[in-house]
C-alpha cells in the first residue's frame, strides 16, 4: 500500500535546498498576494510559526490589509505588519513569498521584491508565471494548496506540528480545495488533513468559523447577483454580475464576495462560469471557474490573469458593459473549441 504522507524525492530535495536559508537569529519576512485567502494566510501563519521554533524573527508583510476572516490565525502572536507596506521589507534578511509565483501579483509591493537584494525564496503550487519573484523556487502544481507543501516542510525539518500551526495548514488546505470538494482534492491532500485533525483542529469549528459566519450583507448581495444570472446552454457558459459600490452598500469587504462564482458554476451544464465584479475607476475583476476540461486558467491568460486550470482570475479595464460583451464572447469560442479538440 502506497503511504500518502511520503514527502516525494523532488520535493524534499527542493525544501532541503531552501532550508539552507534557515538560520537562528535572521530577521524574515513573509508576504503572499493581493487580496490574500485561506491558502495564503494559513501557510503564512504556519511557516511564521515553524521558522519562530528554528530561533528566527518573523513578521508578515502582505500587500493588502489582512482579511477578516482568517484574523484569528493572528490571535496566537504572529506579527502582521501589512500596513508598514514596503517599508516593512526593508528591514528583512530573508523573503519567503507563498502562494504565488508571480512577482505582479505582490501589487504595491512588486516594485520593491524586485529591488531587494537579500535571499528571496518562493513556496506555491500554481503554473509557473514569466516573472516569478526569485529562482530560488518550491513549486508543485499537484500540490491541493500552498499549505501542504509548508506541511511537508514541516516534516523534512523534522519539526512537530502545534495546535496552531495545524489550524492553520488546515485553513489553508480546506479553503483552497472548497471545503474538499474540488478537484484538486487528492488522496495526499485527505491524508495529510487527517494529520492536521490527530494534532487538534475540530473540524466542525473550523466549518463553523469559516462558513457559517457570513455577515446578512452577503446573502443580500448574493441575492443582487444571483438575479444577474445568464446561461448559454448552447456553450454551457453561465455568469452573474456585482455592480460597482454593492459590496459597500451591504458592508462588506473583498473577502466578503469569496465563493460567489460557485453559483453559476453550480448550473447544470455549465463548463465555465464566469463572475464579473466592477471595482469602479474602469476596473473589472472576473472570476473564473470551470468543470471538465476546460482549462481557465489559459482563458485568463489572454486578459493578463492566471491561476488554476479550474479556477483562475483577472483584472479588465473598461466598463461592465464592455468587459462583459467581451469575455462572455471570448469564452464561448474557446469552450466551443475545447469541445471540438475533444471530438477530434
Amino acid at each position: 500500500m502506497v503511504d500518502l504522507l511520503t514527502v516525494s524525492q523532488a520535493r524534499r530535495e527542493a525544501i532541503e535546498r531552501l532550508a539552507r536559508e534557515f538560520r537562528a537569529g535572521r530577521s524574515v519576512v513573509i508576504s503572499t498576494h493581493i487580496n490574500a485567502d485561506g491558502d495564503g494566510c494559513g501557510s503564512e501563519v504556519a511557516l511564521a510559526r515553524i521558522l519562530e521554533s528554528l530561533g528566527m524573527t518573523v513578521r508578515i508583510v502582505n500587500p493588502t490589509p489582512w482579511p477578516e476572516a482568517f484574523r484569528f490565525l493572528l490571535h496566537t502572536g504572529v506579527v502582521d505588519a501589512s500596513s508598514e507596506g514596503s517599508a516593512g521589507l526593508r528591514t528583512a534578511d530573508l523573503l519567503i513569498v507563498l502562494d504565488i509565483n508571480d512577482v505582479k501579483r505582490l501589487g504595491s509591493l512588486a516594485d520593491t521584491v524586485r529591488s531587494l537584494r537579500i535571499p528571496k525564496l518562493v513556496i506555491d503550487h500554481h503554473i509557473p508565471s514569466d516573472e516569478p519573484p526569485t529562482d530560488q523556487i518550491l513549486a508543485d502544481t499537484s500540490a491541493c494548496a500552498t499549505g501542504e507543501l509548508i506541511y511537508d516542510l514541516a516534516v523534512t525539518l523534522g519539526i512537530e506540528l502545534t495546535p496552531e500551526m495545524a489550524v492553520a495548514l488546515y485553513v489553508a488546505l480546506l479553503t483552497d480545495t472548497g471545503g474538499f470538494r474540488f478537484a484538486n482534492t487528492s488522496a495526499r491532500c485527505l491524508a495529510v488533513a487527517s494529520q492536521l485533525l490527530a494534532a487538534g483542529v475540530e473540524p466542525e469549528a473550523m466549518y463553523r468559523r469559516l462558513y457559517a459566519s457570513h455577515p446578512i450583507g452577503r446573502l443580500h448581495l448574493l441575492r443582487d447577483a444571483l438575479a444577474t444570472l445568464e446561461v448559454d446552454p448552447a456553450y454551457g457558459v453561465s455568469w452573474i454580475s456585482v455592480a460597482a459600490g454593492a459590496a459597500e452598500e451591504y458592508g462588506l469587504k473583498s473577502e466578503d464576495l469569496e465563493g460567489l462564482a460557485e453559483h453559476p458554476r453550480s448550473v447544470g451544464g455549465t463548463r465555465m462560469a464566469i463572475l464579473f465584479r466592477d471595482l469602479g475607476h474602469g476596473k473589472i475583476k472576473v472570476s473564473f471557474r470551470s468543470t471538465g476540461d476546460v482549462n481557465v486558467n489559459e482563458f485568463a491568460r489572454k486578459f493578463g490573469g492566471g491561476g488554476h486550470a479550474r479556477a483562475s482570475g483577472a483584472l479588465i479595464p473598461g466598463t461592465m458593459d464592455e468587459v462583459r460583451h467581451t469575455v462572455v464572447n471570448a469564452a464561448r469560442e474557446f469552450v466551443g473549441a475545447t469541445a471540438s479538440d475533444a471530438l477530434a
